[in-house]
């Protein structure tokens, strides 16, 4: 055990680990939740109103406890933000404004000791991608050739990444952003990077014909993708988490009433978010709760799959979720520590010791 706490910013944590470990190691995570073992509170956001700049902005905090007994960590990401809404032609999107302070601190189960602290914005997107990496080993089709994105940022990128790490039958790849030079830039680099024939398309609708997995990753608030669109056997991902506050959503109530299986990451977050993807339909009765699985029974077999070709299959990447960050940080953690990474801070900092004392008093 080191005598220090490991501080890693974003640019030392970056690249760290890579997508097929990170989804190995998240599998690992959900599948002590799945059992029972691992414990997660549920994300909790602030949001506070604040004029600036004659924008209506809110100040965004978000906090997010796990603990993962398998690795042996537990950790908390927190982060603050200002957050706004903006129209970009017709459709509302979310914005952050300026610098954002993000950190997730990882501790040792059996020490209670601070293990590390690392700037969650060199992890954020690769946990996400390979929470969607693992529910897809289970509801992707076996040979999927053909992956359709919509959406052309780090969050797609690291989508992309985890989808032809657990499918690499994948050989085709349509990206559509509203910005042309974004999906024309995007395919140039998944191509170049993936080793795969990556194009850029006109429309959403395009980029999902054909598909046989289909994934939203946009700072949309209003639907981009449209249940009529899904062809049968197609496995669908969406990963906007939105929430009653803001009220954002990519994927229309037609792809949930198509879908066979649906998966989220922690059913418990729908209600307490009052999630719009999903929330609408339970309160309609359009499905039920017992209709809907949660990614830690997935893996553990409590649930199925997929299970028929035909089936449409939905993973909602519902939240973010602690048993993530404990696991894939503690890795980090490791990894810039062999690396000489980083900067290390006393250990004593971050403690307080008690005598002997006080130990063995009742």
């Amino acid at each position: 055990m080191a005598d220090t706490v490991l501080v890693l910013t974003t640019k030392e944590a970056s690249g760290l680990l890579s997508m097929s470990e990170a989804i190995t190691l998240t599998e690992e995570a959900f599948r002590d939740f799945g059992r029972n073992r691992a414990q997660v509170l549920p994300r909790r956001r602030l949001t506070l109103p604040q004029e600036r700049e004659g924008e209506q902005r809110w100040f965004w905090m978000n906090v997010i406890p796990g603990a993962v007994p398998c690795h042996g960590v537990a950790a908390i990401r927190v982060d603050a933000a200002q957050t706004a809404f903006m129209m970009q032609g017709d459709s509302r999107r979310q914005v952050f404004r300026g610098d954002v302070s993000g950190f997730v601190l990882v501790w040792d189960l059996a020490t209670r000791h601070l293990l590390g602290i690392v700037h969650d914005h060199a992890i954020s997107a690769l946990r996400v991608g390979a929470t969607s990496g693992v529910a897809a080993k289970y509801l992707a089709p076996e040979q999927a050739e053909t992956l359709g994105i919509i959406g052309a940022g780090k969050q797609a990128a690291a989508q992309v990444d985890a989808l032809c790490s657990v499918r690499p039958s994948i050989r085709h790849i349509k990206v559509y952003s509203p910005t042309p030079a974004s999906r024309a830039r995007f395919a140039d680099d998944v191509s170049a990077r993936l080793s795969v024939n990556a194009t850029a398309v006109e429309s959403a609708q395009e980029c999902v014909r054909d598909a046989q997995v289909v994934i939203t990753a946009t700072n949309s608030s209003e639907p981009v993708l449209f249940g009529r669109w899904l062809q049968p056997g197609c496995h669908v991902i969406g990963i906007v988490s939105g929430s009653k506050f803001d009220m954002r959503r990519e994927h229309d109530d037609e792809v949930i009433r198509r879908s066979d299986v649906v998966i989220v990451n922690l059913r418990e977050q729908i209600l307490l978010d009052e999630q719009p993807e999903l929330i609408s339909l339970l309160r309609h009765g359009d499905i039920t709760m017992d209709g809907i699985g949660e990614l830690g029974e997935l893996c553990i077999g409590k649930i199925p799959g997929r299970t028929k070709a035909s089936q449409i299959t939905t993973h909602n990447n519902n939240t973010g979720m602690g048993i993530q960050f404990a696991s894939v940080c503690k890795r980090v953690i490791e990894l810039g520590r062999a690396r000489g990474l980083g900067t290390e801070l006393p250990i004593d900092l971050f403690v307080s010791r008690r005598s002997a004392a006080e130990v063995q008093s009742p």
